[in-house]
Parts: structure tokens; sequence; C-alpha cells
């Protein structure tokens, strides 16, 4: 059995805090939330397992991203819908804290190993074919889930010792995401510089280079568009964990009605990352859209 002292602080006073339009208002909004997750991100893997002429390893891992979203919709939000609802089950709300912290820090490592990625192919892009491939692309990302998975074990311990961990692991992942961004910018503007200083001959003989260079800036521009809105969907979060690690004394229930409005605000980053794959990877919006024709095709006929 789950030890009832490691939720505590969670009882039905709790949910006395909330007005019940929050709580029906906040349900409501992560039942639509959730389908726009299970449906955008179950597009991106299907495009990706079926599209093999993309799967390189930016996209794998995208497609690892996706992964971890939908796992936030199938199990994550249904989960804090009926927990939102349902007042005393603790084997429930451990699933969720479990899933929660899982899915959520995956996404985010996720996102920061796309960004090392995007200053690997810049900074290293006469070598980054052969330093990174999607075999190590997959490793990686496994051994992140076995990371974030195992770093749970903090909870039983210290729920506040987790909370601030968690915190401090948000800061590694977002500073290491800021350097390499910055990185990039500085390699692009070198880069623009170099080009304006080369005689007409040199920049002909360049053009492919040039041209692989322009392809590799507009990816990382692309990423940086993600890093952006999963700091605006993880900063509420990110803050009340901060809160919460340091002012022991307070109760569960005085922090109930925030941490709903963050944990929806993080999970909407999860119904986002599709729209951003459909508007920002060319290659993987195309493979999204013919499979989801096939699919309308197939429904059609079926009829």
């Amino acid at each position: 059995m789950i030890n009832d002292t490691i939720f505590k602080n969670e009882s039905a006073s709790d949910y006395l805090t909330h007005p019940e339009t929050f709580v029906i208002v906040n349900c409501a909004l992560n039942a639509i939330l959730m389908l726009i997750t299970i449906l955008g991100n179950s597009l991106v893997i299907v495009a990706v397992l079926k599209t093999p002429s993309i799967r390189s390893p930016s996209i794998t891992l995208f497609c690892g991203l996706a992964v971890s979203d939908l796992l936030v919709g199938l199990v994550v939000q249904p989960l804090y819908i009926v927990k939102e609802l349902k007042v005393r089950d603790l084997l429930l709300k451990f699933i969720w804290y479990f899933t929660t912290y899982c899915s959520c820090g995956v996404s985010l490592c996720t996102v920061t190993i796309i960004t090392l990625d995007r200053f690997a192919a810049l900074h290293y892009h006469m070598r980054y074919a052969t330093l990174v491939t999607t075999a190590r692309v997959v490793y990686t990302l496994v051994i992140a889930w076995l990371i974030i998975f195992l770093s749970f074990g903090i909870f039983f311990l210290d729920k506040s010792v987790n909370f601030l961990i968690a915190s401090v692991f948000i800061v590694i992942c977002l500073s290491i995401s800021s350097v390499c961004y910055i990185r990039i910018f500085h390699i692009v503007k070198r880069h623009q510089k170099q080009i304006k200083t080369q005689h007409q001959i040199v920049q002909s003989s360049n053009d492919a280079n040039n041209l692989n260079m322009m392809r590799l800036k507009k990816s990382s521009m692309n990423t940086f568009v993600f890093y952006i809105v999963l700091i605006l969907c993880y900063f509420p979060m990110f803050v009340l964990m901060i809160l919460y690690g340091k002012k022991k004394s307070l109760t569960h229930e005085q922090w109930t009605p925030e941490l709903s409005f963050s944990g929806t605000a993080v999970f909407v980053n999860s119904s986002i990352n599709p729209l951003l794959y459909c508007w920002r990877l060319t290659e993987l919006r195309a493979a999204i859209i013919k499979i989801t024709r096939k699919i309308l095709c197939r429904q059609t006929d079926q009829e």
C-alpha cells in the first residue's frame, strides 16, 4: 500500500478551497486539451513510423517528445480530472504524481536534448552526420527516461526535497538550452558576416556549404520556438515548486488553486507541440497531412 504520510496534507479539506465552478471549468479545460494532445501526438508518432524517409536524428527527437506528450494525454490528464473530482484515493494520487513527474520531466529533458542537437549541427556541421545518429538519439532518450524514472524515488524520502530537486533540474535544463541558443545566435551572426566578406568566386564555390548552413539555421530557429513555448508553460509550476520547497510549513490546501492552474499550464505544452510541429517542421507537416488524408479516405470508403 502507498504510505498515507506521503499524502498526509491531501485530504478532503484540500478540495474545500476549490470553488466548485473552478473545479468544473478546470476539468472541462483539461478534457478538451486531453483530446487535442492524444490526437495531435498520435498523428506525429504514426507519421514518423509510416514515413522512413524523414527519420533523421532531429525528427526522432521530436518523435520522442511526442511520446512523452502522448503519455500526458493518455494517462496524466485523465487521472488529473479524476483526482480533482474524487477526494480520497491514495493509489490514484500516487500514480498521478508518478506519471506527471516522469512525462513532464522527460518532455523538458527532451527539449534540452533537441537544443543540444541543433547546437551540435551548427557547431560541428561538417562532422554532425557521424557524431549524431538515430541509434545514438534513441539510446539518449532511453537513458533520459531511466534517470527521470529512478529520481522519483526521492519523493518517498521527502516530498519538499523532491520539489526542490525538480526545480533545480528545470533550472539546469533551461540554463543549458539558453546557453546553447546564445551560442547558436553567435554562430549564425558569424556565418552571415563570413558570407558578406566572401568574394563572388569563393562564394559560388561554397554554395553547397552555405545552403546547408541556411537549412541548419532555419532548423535552429524552429526549435527556439519550442523552447520559448515550453518556458511560458512551465514557468508557473517552476515558481510554485520553489516556494513549496522553501515554505514547508504551508499545507497543500493553501496551494491547491495555484497548483491546479500551473498543472494545466504544463499540460497545455503537450497540446501545443503537435501544432508547432505542423507549423515549423516542413517534412513532418507533409507526413502528418499525408497520414491524415489516408485515414480520412479510409473512413470515407468504409462509409
